[in-house]
């Protein structure tokens, strides 16, 4: 059967026919060479059936992926990856904090500050000696989730607020103010229109064109623990619990209290040493 007749179940419940080029363009899109690429595709042919899902597609392309490319398939990875951050937000917000540190900002996760009317917790702030910017990050654990116009007029009405005292009391000293929202998932139109409207700058997987979340993370080249193969979800979300969200934190002596196996220790950091590399 030719893979250009093969009907796939995608998970809205509907059906379709297998694209050939959609998948060529996830894994263009995910920094995989264009050598990777051909291979996953050839090789997929072979275990495509009729009513495959789109999920066990992604799974066995991933598989693929990976066993010629761990850095390609870390990427090709990455949204999931980050779905996978949960069950709580605070994983994300530490995340969003340490790419804004690549970018030369000091920074500080799960803040309380005091606005002008009411106190707020704010779950990152950023600052250099010209700018200071409040960010609100939405998680979601599933990726067709998208955060509605409310969300927008909500963070707004708040950052408003603390720029209100700011400029009052001195804090911002001439230096430029920044209110942010972002999430790993999707705006809304409406959401959209509404932070260009009113200066709240949207920051979604893939919104806006050359900075969206996407390009901030593959321009800081981080990657979260959540990416790794090597370790089962289980192991994931214990280092999580423990405040350990990124590859670049992993070490022998992280993985040795987590009760990883010496057998698995130097595969677990071969990985991360391949994710981490720029």
């Amino acid at each position: 059967m030719s893979v250009h007749n093969i009907t796939i179940l995608k998970n809205s419940g509907e059906t379709e026919l297998f694209d050939e080029n959609k998948l060529m363009e996830s894994l263009r899109r995910s920094g995989a060479s264009n050598d990777s690429i051909k291979k996953v595709v050839d090789e997929l042919g072979l275990y495509l059936y009729d009513g495959m899902s789109s999920h066990k597609i992604y799974k066995k392309a991933y598989s693929i992926l990976g066993n010629i490319s761990m850095k390609d398939a870390g990427k090709y990875r990455l949204k999931k990856a980050i779905l996978e951050l949960g069950p709580t937000g605070y994983p994300f917000e530490q995340f969003v904090g340490a790419i804004l540190k690549t970018q030369g900002y000091s920074v500080k996760v799960g803040q309380l500050i005091d606005g002008k009317c009411v106190q707020h917790e704010v779950d990152v702030v950023a600052e250099t000696k010209d700018k200071i910017i409040v960010v609100e990050c939405k998680f979601h654990r599933t990726g067709n989730t998208k955060s509605d116009v409310k969300v927008p007029l909500y963070i707004r009405s708040r950052f408003n607020d603390i720029y209100d005292k700011w400029s009052q009391d001195g804090t911002l000293a001439g230096r430029d103010y920044e209110a942010w929202l972002v999430t790993n998932t999707r705006f809304t139109g409406d959401a959209e229109q509404f932070g260009k409207c009113s200066g709240l700058v949207l920051k979604s997987w893939n919104y806006p064109y050359n900075s969206s979340l996407k390009d901030m993370i593959d321009k800081a080249g981080l990657h979260p623990i959540t990416s790794l193969k090597t370790l089962s979800r289980k192991e994931k979300q214990n280092m999580l619990d423990e405040g350990v969200v990124l590859c670049r934190e992993i070490s022998e002596q992280i993985l040795m209290k987590n009760n990883i196996k010496r057998t698995k220790i130097n595969k677990v950091l071969a990985e991360a040493k391949v994710l981490t590399e720029i």
